[in-house]
């Protein structure tokens, strides 16, 4: 179901749903989840990711270099935190008040520095493979941690072209899509009352057996389809009370206004109110950071949106409780070059950036390696100068201990090849 479309619900569009699309995908995912949830032993939790795409300065965000020239810092200045001892950059002062809560992993490296591959990465917690896709932290956490919730448990808002994905996992762990909680979420509410919608369901089911029953979906296993569940849960979310999860409508102008009333401010609000419901990740996703060119003006545009909603986001999970069993992340696909270019811009770095945790398992008010200021950029070790290096892998293996899956563990793709669903080393300082 795209987040752009308009259209309602009819006969063409769950005959579709019921052999391809999210709708099989979401009900066998629940299924599973289900069978799952019997034996799990693990309590549950929940992840919210905020997406930086395309990659955000950490000079500008969460390791400035104040104390340096301008042609390191960028002019950018430092603040103390909530957090002893902590300081980021000035133009975070809310988020700045949250950083009890917070830490701040500053020797983040990696191996691609290429958007596509670099987006996968941090995703999965894998390098691409041709031979196969990973799935994304988001799916692992829906696999590992069911829900039984009405709707979807894998949730991505302002998607890129780049959401999480089920991978072997399959398809029923792909983040559904949706956009600005100002519109409402397409094709799930009906334009009849409930008698007739009841009546429409019954026919629609019995078109979508006759349709089996005629063969007409040669390629696909009834049985395995599981159709008969897919159309049931798909009118079950059409008419729960869950829904309202997606929306701001209950919102006050005093709360919209705390988050900084932009997309990506209303964004947030939705991931507190999803987790609430019983949504195991919420992706949240705020572009525009490839700032090649005059990116301290750049960046700042960015934080100004960033700073209000995140700092609002934590503040409220806090309040709440829900902040003891969610973890957030920020994190984009890398860095940017501690040096600033001659376009008065940053290029892409993936050899020590940084990345924030929080809540959840996770302690707060941590600081987990360093940088160095003043890197050579040209030198051919770049990684050098990095204090603690923590790669990919080892943000994944932290997240998923804290949430009390075993990180080591191996689960089958469906030509049987055992994979492990991380390869990377807790960070003892923030899971101990």
């Amino acid at each position: 179901m795209s987040c752009h479309t308009a259209t309602h619900w009819n006969r063409r569009t769950v005959i579709q749903a019921a052999g391809a699309s999210w709708l099989t995908s979401l009900a066998s995912g629940l299924t599973n989840a289900q069978e799952t949830a019997r034996d799990t032993k693990h309590p549950p939790k929940n992840v919210i990711v905020l997406w930086m795409q395309g990659g955000p300065s950490q000079r500008d965000t969460f390791d400035p270099a104040s104390a340096v020239s301008q042609e390191f810092s960028g002019g950018v200045q430092s603040i103390k935190t909530a957090a002893k001892g902590i300081e980021i950059a000035s133009t975070l002062p809310m988020v700045a008040e949250q950083f009890e809560q917070l830490s701040v992993i500053r020797s983040v490296v990696s191996r691609e520095g290429d958007h596509a591959r670099g987006v996968y990465n941090i995703k999965t917690g894998f390098r691409p493979d041709p031979t196969l896709v990973h799935p994304s932290l988001g799916a692992v956490v829906c696999h590992q941690l069911p829900s039984e919730s009405d709707i979807p448990r894998h949730i991505s808002i302002l998607a890129s072209n780049r959401p999480g994905r089920g991978g072997y996992l399959g398809d029923a762990f792909d983040a559904f899509q949706i956009g600005d909680p100002l519109r409402p979420v397409p094709d799930v509410r009906s334009r009849v009352n409930q008698t007739r919608q009841d009546a429409r369901s019954r026919d629609l089911f019995d078109v979508v057996e006759l349709e089996f029953a005629a063969g007409r979906f040669k390629n696909l296993d009834d049985s395995k389809t599981l159709h008969q569940l897919s159309i049931k849960r798909a009118m079950r979310m059409m008419s729960s009370e869950q829904l309202r999860a997606f929306s701001v409508e209950d919102a006050s102008r005093t709360d919209l206004d705390r988050y900084g009333n932009t997309s990506f401010g209303r964004s947030c609000l939705v991931a507190t109110q999803l987790v609430q419901a019983g949504v195991r990740c919420v992706e949240v996703t705020l572009g525009g950071w490839d700032t090649h060119i005059n990116n301290t003006e750049a960046q700042r545009d960015r934080i100004r949106i960033l700073d209000p909603a995140m700092a609002a986001m934590m503040a409220d999970l806090k309040a709440s409780g829900l902040l003891a069993n969610t973890i957030v992340i920020w994190a984009g696909e890398f860095g940017r070059t501690p040096q600033l270019n001659g376009a008065s811009g940053r290029d892409h770095w993936p050899h020590g950036f940084s990345v924030v945790m929080g809540g959840g398992g996770i302690r707060g008010g941590q600081v987990v390696g360093e940088t160095n200021k003043t890197p050579d950029i040209r030198a051919e070790n770049k990684t050098r100068d990095v204090v603690n290096p923590v790669t990919i892998a080892d943000i994944h293996a932290t997240v998923l201990k804290a949430l009390s899956i075993d990180y080591q563990q191996e689960l089958q793709t469906p030509i049987g090849r055992p994979m492990a669903i991380s390869k990377g080393t807790p960070i003892a300082q923030l899971v101990g």
